[in-house]
């Protein structure tokens, strides 16, 4: 990503999903629609693509899930409705199926608030440790070995901190604003998620 046409990825994100958490506490809440949700997920793409090879297959994957809900939003208006019909057209689990992608979608912007969250709490400026507990906590326990063993390999290829916030045309005061701002925002917007699965007898372990 080229930083020197100023685009502020980091600062779209964060204000993105503080749009999407402040529909969510409102005073009377509606239900969350999809068009602005699947807009706000799109814009953490690119920050996937900076962490470099360690994190090609989330990109890729998270990429397509994300275009899939972009595609969906322009004929189904919510997210409940959206996991309403594939409730009623029995295809929840199936690969492709929309709430389906949901879930993997939820799970990578868990990894990116896990990631920020250790990036706040480290002054390193490795982003191994990070990184690695980011993928451990979130995405490991549903790949296999083979997907593990490359994220593992791809870890001593990330950027430095100080390198993603260069080209996430960030300073250190400022994309610590940012960071927390998105964990706090997404803390709220995963756990609504959740409870849509969970209160559907969904799960959400799968």
């Amino acid at each position: 990503m080229d930083s020197s046409n100023g685009d502020k990825p980091l600062r779209k994100i964060s204000e993105a999903f503080k749009d999407i958490a402040n529909c969510i506490n409102s005073p009377n809440p509606q239900q969350l629609e999809l068009a602005p949700f699947s807009q706000a997920c799109s814009l953490v793409s690119p920050l996937f693509r900076c962490l470099g090879i360690a994190f090609k297959f989330a990109e890729m994957d998270y990429v397509a899930k994300v275009n899939d809900l972009c595609e969906t939003s322009k004929s189904i208006s919510t997210l409940q409705s959206m996991m309403e019909r594939d409730i009623e057209e029995n295809c929840v689990r199936k690969p492709g199926s929309h709430t389906r992608n949901l879930l993997r979608v939820k799970r990578g912007l868990d990894m990116v608030r896990v990631l920020f969250e250790q990036i706040l709490a480290s002054e390193d400026n490795s982003l191994k440790n990070p990184a690695s507990k980011a993928y451990a906590q979130v995405f490991s326990p549903y790949h296999g070995w083979a997907v593990r063993k490359a994220v593992a390999a791809g870890m001593y290829a990330l950027p430095t901190k100080a390198q993603l916030l260069q080209k996430l045309n960030e300073d250190e005061v400022s994309a610590k604003s940012e960071m927390q701002n998105y964990v706090t925002s997404s803390i709220l917007v995963v756990l609504y998620i959740d409870k849509l699965f969970l209160s559907r007898e969904l799960g959400t372990d799968w």
